[in-house]
């Protein structure tokens, strides 16, 4: 299987919540970009917004 592409986000955050989130990241054994993942991928669900499969997007891309 091929390593799944990534791309980068930058954003600015409130220093409080840019801590608050590097400790809820280590409590769950996980980096913050992972949990940051985590979360917007539950924010979705909830929230009825599908997330196509990575594939498709590259496909997609490519006019395939």
């Amino acid at each position: 299987m091929p390593p799944k592409k990534t791309a980068t986000l930058n954003l600015r955050i409130d220093p409080v919540l840019k801590e608050a989130v590097r400790v809820a990241a280590q409590r769950e054994h996980r980096s913050v970009a992972n949990l940051v993942e985590v979360l917007i991928r539950r924010y979705c669900e909830e929230a009825g917004i599908p997330i196509p499969e990575q594939q498709s997007l590259f496909e997609e891309e490519e006019g395939g």
